[in-house]
């Protein structure tokens, strides 16, 4: 807590010149050691002087607006071009432990200090013992303190881990220290636990409980209930579901880019680790809610994220347009093909196929629907027709349909060589001889003959047939 004093317009003048090089910090005038050691119950009194306003900063068991601190500021000096304060706290009490320190109003580095003592033997530890324990956190690469700061320096305090481990110190890793309490400098997993300062004073034993926590910043995953571009109606509710998987131990604070109406967060343990659950809900979506969402996941220095994107449409709707024309075209004996028009609709329609006015796939058993296609499995002749696709909504009476025709192209066959056919043997000459040549094919074939001579007798024709 501080106290700032009426402030001040200063301007420089022939009467600092007697101060210049003075005073680039407050000093505190009665005070000449770096601590102080007051009984319960005492006067604290401290003076502060210096060359411009001053402030005075207590310690957290000083509480601001506090009524037995009275601060009193003056002019000083023998031209009164100094700035005094005096910083008087009465009754002076055990939980008013600590650092004092008086500095410049503007100037807040330039200060000066005294740590003050104030006995009570009914009261040894500045923190009074709690029903629960502090928490404190051990970082990795930084000092574990458990803060057990006393009333007296001279208190014999003890550190003890659950149950009954005393620890002992070593002034090297282990350290007391009378204004900050125990200091580990090298913390392991040891240091892992439930721990307690002890001293006894006329046989009562005081005690302060600890329990250590080692922070874990593990993100593993994070991700929405929803990974496709959601899609809603206007009015309806909106609810995402960001997942964070993290390490037992792990801290993770989760927020939302884009604002929401109400945000739960959950916790919950799970085997190997933990997750937590932050749900955003927005009640009645408006066309001002599209956009895109994102989740981000922090612990410690580590983040993750994770986005969605969301669409509202102002009413359900159905859409069906060619894909490229009315008449579509296949090739028999293809293992598949797909009829699939161009189809855009919200909510999610019911899709039924049409062959020449019959369910399609209750015809034969090469046709199902995959989505919003049909797909025709050993493409034959036969398949050819016409092909209506129904689109429905049920729950908003919308109904939407398109008819294309499918054209199957069937590869020509002669129909002579499927049997075999015999040497017409010798023909006399100038004598009819006919030839029958059958075909058929999608679209129909045209005809072509070709006669080829026989080649003079020793030689051999390649095009002879």
């Amino acid at each position: 807590a501080s106290v700032a004093v009426n402030s001040r317009v200063l301007s420089l003048s022939l009467k600092d010149a007697e101060t210049k090089g003075r005073f680039s910090s407050p000093v505190l005038e009665n005070v000449r050691e770096r601590q102080l050691i007051l009984e319960k119950n005492q006067t604290l009194q401290l003076d502060c002087r210096g060359r411009w306003d001053l402030q005075w900063v207590f310690p957290s068991g000083v509480p601001k607006g506090y009524p037995g601190a009275q601060v009193e500021d003056s002019s000083c000096g023998k031209r009164a071009n100094q700035f005094c304060s005096r910083l008087t706290i009465s009754p002076a009490l055990a939980q008013h432990t600590g650092r004092y320190r008086c500095r410049y109003a503007h100037k807040q580095r330039k200060h000066t200090s005294v740590y003050v003592f104030v006995t009570d033997s009914q009261r040894p530890f500045v923190n009074v013992e709690k029903e629960i324990p502090d928490v404190v956190y051990m970082t990795e690469g930084k000092h574990l303190v458990f803060p057990c700061k006393v009333t007296n320096p001279n208190t014999n305090v003890s550190l003890i881990k659950f149950p009954k481990i005393r620890i002992g110190t070593d002034q090297r890793n282990i350290v007391w220290n009378s204004r900050q309490g125990f200091v580990i400098h090298s913390p392991t997993m040891f240091y892992i636990g439930m721990f307690s300062c002890k001293t006894v004073i006329n046989e009562t034993t005081y005690t302060n409980t600890f329990l250590t926590h080692r922070p874990v910043n593990k993100i593993k995953d994070v991700y929405l209930n929803s990974t496709g571009t959601v899609q809603a109606l206007q009015g309806q509710m909106l609810a995402l579901n960001c997942t964070v998987t993290a390490e037992w131990n792990s801290r993770v604070s989760i927020s939302w880019s884009y604002p929401a109406q109400v945000i739960i967060r959950r916790i919950m343990p799970r085997k190997n680790n933990m997750a937590f659950y932050s749900i955003l809900t927005i009640h009645k979506l408006s066309k001002a809610d599209r956009g895109v969402y994102i989740c981000h996941v922090e612990s410690g220095p580590a983040s993750q994220e994770a986005n969605t994107s969301v669409t509202v449409y102002e009413k359900p709707f159905i859409r069906i347009k060619h894909r490229d024309s009315p008449v579509v075209l296949a090739y028999a004996g293809q293992k598949s093909f797909r009829l699939s028009p161009k189809l855009r609709a919200f909510p999610e329609p019911e899709v039924i196929w049409l062959k020449d006015g019959k369910v399609a796939d209750e015809q034969c058993s090469r046709y199902h629907v995959d989505g919003y296609s049909l797909v025709i499995r050993d493409v034959a002749e036969e398949d050819a027709g016409v092909y209506t696709i129904l689109a429905g909504i049920q729950q908003f009476r919308l109904l939407q349909n398109l008819t294309l025709s499918l054209v199957v192209h069937v590869r020509p066959q002669i129909a002579e060589k499927a049997v075999a056919v015999q040497d017409p043997g010798t023909v006399l000459r100038a004598s009819r001889l006919s030839l029958l040549c059958t075909s058929h094919g999608v679209p129909s074939p045209h005809f072509q003959w070709a006669w080829y001579p026989c080649p003079p007798k020793g030689r051999t024709d390649p095009h002879a047939r």
